[in-house]
């Protein structure tokens, strides 16, 4: 108790001195201005979100003021970002501003540190705000601790809270599933809740990814309106909950979603949350956009600024079905291709179950003995005689009932002790709040990469939700499985990266089940969905593209939609990250030659599509068209994809096609337009084309790049000339 009072009595202390007149706290990128006043009863209120205040004499007039991060108990009758229950059961808090600091970091970026405490018990709250000047990103997370005797019990413990004052808002989220993912709607924010959730622990993001864009006003669109768009770093379950009041302001409160997750917190323990990313733009989701691609390929993804490879895939052409023999032989079609890489998927381990299907195996990292008589090591010296790099496919936190693995250990397994198994898939989940589970998963990758360091590429599976939710481990803290699990999983990565850290991976989850920042810091690139139909994928393409770059987007040619040309599925593909799932058997001469030339002409738009400026012109969700176009840096060189869904028949050509005006150009640069990516013998009916155009022309009156045919699909190139 005397511990307690003398605690007491020292914020008393500290406080007193900045409830009257305290100067303002901001957090500023080049556009934007984030700031935050402490009030006279000694609380940090969100004075400010919004465009940058040229001025900063203008701060002190800012009037009002929202509490910068709600807690529960207190005199407010909506959402807190944060509960806790102390070890008396009184679950208030009341957080008052102690102090704070600034340091800059590098490159422009700058971290701000506000600490809040309260004044009756020792729980301290530390708000962490990193700004990326010139990206117009701004990331946020919280850290908690405390010092009372026991652990406290943290109920609700967000990343971040946003305050917003405007006439109207409009939430556009992406929702889907297998096979359908990132559908786009946008509703308008009336009175009360609107909550974006998921409790799917492992496979989270199945039927809703973490990121949101925000309206204000009225709905912004791709080059106009106030937006602010979001995503949570975290690899797990999330909750977005927008709150608009009585008074029609909006709180926008985003972190780890505090469903069966109440946290047992022990004395000087730090609990820190994920990381919350947002940008605010003026100049609609576009602007938005790329605030995200530039930001994540300088600071967050994985081998941001590298290259990528092209690569074909065995999986469609064989699925379980293959030996060594029918493997060398798909080695040999990826040479006559042209990519950089064979990647074998799912099916070539396990002996006492072996995989023929997705019954049974999974676990057990051994080559089945009578599919590779030599192992993976043959595969790779082949694939390095004939120039091109090997990849393998690997599920390593899943396991089949039917596997030595779990016969093994059971007990590394998420399983409720006294209830009938559920499985998904034929699966369940491999529990990695366990340190052993830890060391085994790492182990897989660890022990193939020490038997054969010439793997070059790894496409890591997650096809399991999490169900059966009990940890053997954990015992008592089974609240604590949802958040432990991620943090193993971190765990295990982080030991990857430090070992193997220029090694390329994929993140997979029975396609994009799992999607996020914090996992791409360790992942290269990620599988937007298991539906590779071209036309499903414009559409999936569009939304991920909202806050992802490019070269994150794995898009693979195969045989899906054969209404579609060779043609129109290699277009949509070199859209993101290009690779080939397909036989080249199911492909006539003149298809395989165009597959050829194409592969080389992505090649050389690569700085383009991997590393320039993503411009959306026309939304799938618009009609029968969509375009987008990708302009390098320096604006010397571009590339436009135009694309003829569905027109409906006997439509009116004359209405049907109008022009595209571009973006991203040089208005003072001439360039000369191309239509490339044609079939052998097909020439380009594209107006203007092998013609030279001002940028101011081409943003300003563009062309017509459509047509009226069903299922057409255009590549330009567009080439800045003295």
């Amino acid at each position: 108790m005397k511990l307690k009072t003398l605690f007491v009595l020292c914020c008393m202390l500290c406080l007193s001195p900045v409830l009257w007149g305290a100067e303002p706290i901001r957090v500023e990128t080049k556009n934007v201005d984030l700031i935050f006043q402490v009030g006279d009863n000694g609380r940090l209120k969100q004075m400010y979100l919004g465009r940058k205040l040229l001025h900063e004499s203008d701060i002190r007039h800012l009037t009002g003021g929202q509490e910068a991060y709600l807690t529960h108990g207190m005199e407010d009758y909506f959402e807190p970002a944060i509960h806790v229950e102390h070890n008396d059961h009184n679950a208030s808090l009341e957080l008052k501003y102690v102090s704070h600091a600034e340091q800059a970091l590098k490159d422009g970026v700058k971290e701000t540190v506000i600490n809040l405490q309260d004044d009756k018990y020792p729980v301290s709250v530390k708000l962490h705000y990193v700004a990326y000047y010139d990206n117009d990103i701004i990331k946020t997370y919280t850290e908690i601790s405390h010092q009372e005797k026991k652990p406290i019990i943290l109920h609700k413990y967000a990343s971040s809270m946003l305050h917003f004052d405007k006439s109207k808002y409009y939430l556009t989220e992406f929702s889907g599933d297998w096979i359908s993912e990132v559908q786009e709607s946008t509703q308008e924010l009336l009175f009360g809740k609107k909550v974006l959730d998921t409790k799917l622990g492992t496979r989270a993001n199945m039927f809703t990814p973490p990121f949101f864009q925000l309206s204000l006003d009225k709905p912004a669109d791709e080059n106009t309106g106030e937006v602010l768009m979001g995503t949570l770093g975290w690899t797990g379950n999330f909750r977005f909950t927008f709150e608009v009041d009585q008074l029609k302001k909006l709180r926008v409160i985003s972190g780890i979603n505090p469903y069966f997750s109440a946290y047992s917190l022990p004395a000087k323990e730090v609990f820190r949350t994920p990381d919350f990313f947002f940008t605010y733009s003026f100049e609609g989701k576009g602007k938005a956009s790329r605030n995200f691609h530039d930001w994540a390929r300088a600071y967050q993804l994985k081998d941001g600024q590298g290259d990528r490879m092209t690569l074909l895939n065995n999986w469609e052409a064989t699925y379980f079905d293959f030996n060594e023999e029918k493997l060398l032989g798909l080695m040999g079609d990826a040479v006559k291709l042209g990519v950089d890489m064979f990647l074998l998927d799912d099916g070539w381990f396990a002996n006492k179950y072996p995989r023929h299907s997705d019954t049974q195996g999974l676990g057990d990292w051994t080559e089945t003995a009578d599919k590779l008589p030599n192992g993976l090591g043959k595969l790779i010296d082949e694939a390095a005689k004939k120039g091109i790099k090997f990849g393998v496919w690997i599920e390593p936190e899943m396991v089949n009932p039917k596997s030595e693995l779990y016969e093994k250990h059971k007990d590394w397994v998420i399983h409720l002790p006294n209830r009938n198994e559920y499985y998904f898939r034929n699966q369940m989940v491999l529990d990695l709040s366990n340190p052993e589970v830890q060391d085994f998963v790492f182990g897989v990758v660890d022990g193939l990469m020490t038997k054969y360091p010439g793997i070059a590429y790894f496409k890591w599976d997650c096809n399991s939700p999490m169900t059966n939710i009990y940890s053997p481990y954990l015992k008592e803290k089974q609240t604590h499985l949802y958040v432990e699990y991620v943090r193993g999983l971190y765990k295990v990565l982080d030991r990857i990266k430090a070992k193997y850290p220029d090694l390329p991976m994929m993140l997979c989850s029975g396609g994009s089940g799992r999607i996020d920042y914090k996992a791409l810091n360790y992942f290269t690139e990620f599988w937007p969905s298991d539906n590779t139909d071209p036309v499903a994928r414009l559409f999936i393409q569009w939304g991920y593209s909202q806050f992802f770059p490019a070269k994150t987007l794995c898009a693979h040619v195969t045989t899906w939609n054969k209404r579609t040309s060779i043609k129109f599925r290699t277009d949509v593909a070199m859209m993101g990250k290009l690779g080939f799932d397909i036989k080249l058997s199911d492909m006539n001469a003149e298809e395989l030659a165009y597959c050829q030339s194409a592969i080389k002409n992505y090649n050389r738009l690569k700085p383009a599509i991997l590393n320039g400026d993503m411009y959306r012109l026309v939304s799938p969700y618009s009609g029968n068209h969509t375009s987008t176009m990708f302009v390098t840096k320096d604006q010397t060189k571009a590339v436009l994809f135009a694309f003829d869904i569905y027109p409906r028949p006997a439509q009116d050509y004359s209405k049907l096609v109008q022009n595209v005006c571009m973006q991203g150009l040089d208005p003072d640069k001439n360039y000369r337009i191309k239509e490339i990516n044609l079939m052998s013998g097909q020439n380009s009916s594209l107006q203007g084309n092998d013609q030279i155009y001002s940028g101011d022309y081409l943003m300003k009156v563009g062309l017509g790049v459509f047509t009226g045919n069903q299922l057409n699909s255009r590549v330009i190139e567009i080439t800045a000339e003295n």
